[in-house]
């Protein structure tokens, strides 16, 4: 029984490593959608309508952003919407090393050393996803034609 408990830890280690991975590009609707439907709890509403706020104002904020840096063509601005989108995952990231990392290492410094590793290894995993879901950006010059190859008798060496 000991064994089968090792091994399904690192079986759920596992799991929720790559689950912080794939989630990470939603941290940020996840946070706006949070914090709409908290103000919108705090303000009157019911638990129902907050819900229901929340999710519409996480699936809005992911939807303009998608469509923001797969429209935009200036690579800073790019950058920018990219940048928006990899912090939260990072501060998620971050936190969520740092649980992690309670479980098994015991010094405070080693933990948020690690915590912080894990940041921006989350934080980048988000870029990198954020930058791959848009078209590239193609310059006028870069496309100008059909390449053409040189022909047989340019690249043949005679002797």
């Amino acid at each position: 029984m000991l064994i089968i408990g090792i091994i399904l830890s690192f079986v759920v280690l596992g799991f929720l490593c790559w689950l912080l991975f794939t989630l990470a590009i939603y941290a940020l609707p996840f946070f706006a959608g949070v914090t709409a439907g908290l103000a919108a709890l705090h303000n009157g509403s019911g638990p129902i309508a907050a819900i229901l706020v929340g999710l519409i104002a996480g699936v809005v904020t992911l939807v303009v952003g998608q469509i923001a840096f797969a429209t935009v063509r200036s690579p800073l601005v790019r950058a920018a919407i990219a940048l928006l989108f990899a912090a939260p995952a990072g501060v998620a990231g971050y936190h969520a090393t740092l649980g992690l990392a309670h479980i098994g290492v015991p010094s405070a410094g080693w933990q948020h050393a690690f915590a912080f590793v894990g940041a921006v290894i989350v934080g980048c995993t988000a870029w990198a996803r954020m930058t791959v879901m848009a078209a590239p950006v193609v310059r006028p010059a870069a496309a100008a034609g059909p390449a053409r190859l040189p022909p047989p008798s340019a690249t043949w060496n005679r002797l």
